[in-house]
């Protein structure tokens, strides 16, 4: 039962985790190093993982941040390992293995000194939905193939306003694509459920 649903209770307990993290965040922001608490349209949740708050207070949320990355890191994981299995293409299925296995990894170092390269999980994940997503569209399932093209849009949307440094809107970006994200998780989950379920089933000769 537990393997079963793995990956929705371990993302039930990262969002918990993380939202506990914020109401222990003491305060500080990109826009208002005085600011009170942890805003989030205001703060990167990266903030929550830092010893000290912008504020120059100790973090005392931090702990919380951490075991709330660990639980994404597995969640997400086995989310592309069990895709993998989807799909019917043998390479890609490798890939998704790969992604889902050096996630498991890169997603937790988010949380650590080594953030920077973290942040590649971001773009392994992106990769995966990208790839998963090819195959939702070649399907039946209609109202995830809309799911899954917005949730890509807002990935390249905080890309573009990242990069171009539009760093108070990236901001509030960053949740949203985290929370499209994760229901997107969730939602192929639950729709591919069965052990025989396959997308892109090629024809029998």
């Amino acid at each position: 039962m537990i393997k079963k649903y793995l990956v929705l209770i371990c993302l039930i307990l990262s969002v918990t985790l993380i939202v506990i993290a914020s109401f222990n965040y003491p305060g500080g922001s990109l826009l208002d190093k005085n600011s009170v608490g942890f805003g989030w349209s205001k703060n990167f949740i990266s903030n929550l993982f830092e010893t000290k708050a912008i504020n120059g207070s100790e973090n005392t949320g931090r702990i919380w941040a951490i075991f709330g990355m660990a639980f994404q890191s597995v969640g997400y994981g086995v989310f592309f390992i069990h895709m993998s299995k989807k799909i019917s293409s043998r390479p890609w299925t490798t890939i998704l293995k790969f992604i889902g296995i050096i996630n498991i990894v890169f997603i937790f170092l988010i949380a650590t000194p080594l953030h920077d390269i973290g942040t590649m999980s971001i773009v392994l994940t992106l990769f995966g939905l990208f790839t998963i997503s090819v195959f939702i569209l070649k399907s039946k399932l209609h109202f995830l193939k809309f799911c899954c093209i917005i949730c890509l849009l807002t990935y390249y949307c905080f890309f573009f306003l990242f990069g171009f440094g539009y760093l108070d809107f990236a901001v509030t970006m960053q949740k949203i694509y985290s929370i499209c994200s994760l229901l997107l998780v969730l939602g192929l989950e639950y729709f591919t459920k069965h052990e025989d379920f396959i997308l892109y089933k090629l024809p029998q000769k």
